[in-house]
């Protein structure tokens, strides 16, 4: 039986700051197991999503989909999704809206509610470390999360 919440990141973590959603989810984890009354969360973390992901999403309450981006004011932004066919559908990394349409398509229901928290990087070249605006820019999504996690978002 999967947790009522699934926190789900991507990212490369040989890329800059495209390792922010990997350790996203290694400061989330540590954050919930001092946090009991968050409930049961499960987490997951890949390079990219694809079209599998869909099936994750079977028996949750709630997602959140956490990536980095340079296209995002920093420090983060959180926001709330819906299904969505888009140009990412048939490429190899999808975005969080084509896969809760895949979930729509393949489930025949709605997916459960989920939200995209975009985490504002800086470099993503090949070997580079995390740069200081992107921990910086983690900390304030993880304070985010805790709040979609306590139900204010």
């Amino acid at each position: 039986m999967p947790a009522p919440i699934l926190i789900f990141a991507w990212g490369n973590p040989s890329r800059g700051d495209d390792a922010l959603g990997p350790i996203f989810i290694e400061h989330v984890e540590a954050l919930a197991a001092r946090h009991p009354e968050w409930g049961e969360i499960d987490t997951l973390t890949d390079f990219q999503l694809q079209v599998e992901n869909a099936l994750d999403l079977q028996g949750r309450q709630r997602v959140l989909f956490v990536d980095a981006s340079i296209n995002t004011p920093a420090p983060c932004q959180l926001e709330r999704i819906s299904p969505r066919k888009d140009d990412t559908f048939t490429t190899h990394a999808m975005s969080p809206q084509s896969v809760m349409q895949v979930f729509v398509d393949i489930e025949d229901e709605a997916p459960p509610p989920c939200w995209l928290l975009s985490i504002r990087g800086e470099r993503f070249e090949l070997g580079e470390d995390l740069t200081e605006a992107a921990q910086a820019n983690l900390q304030a999504a993880l304070q985010r999360a805790a709040e979609w996690l306590d139900g204010a978002a």
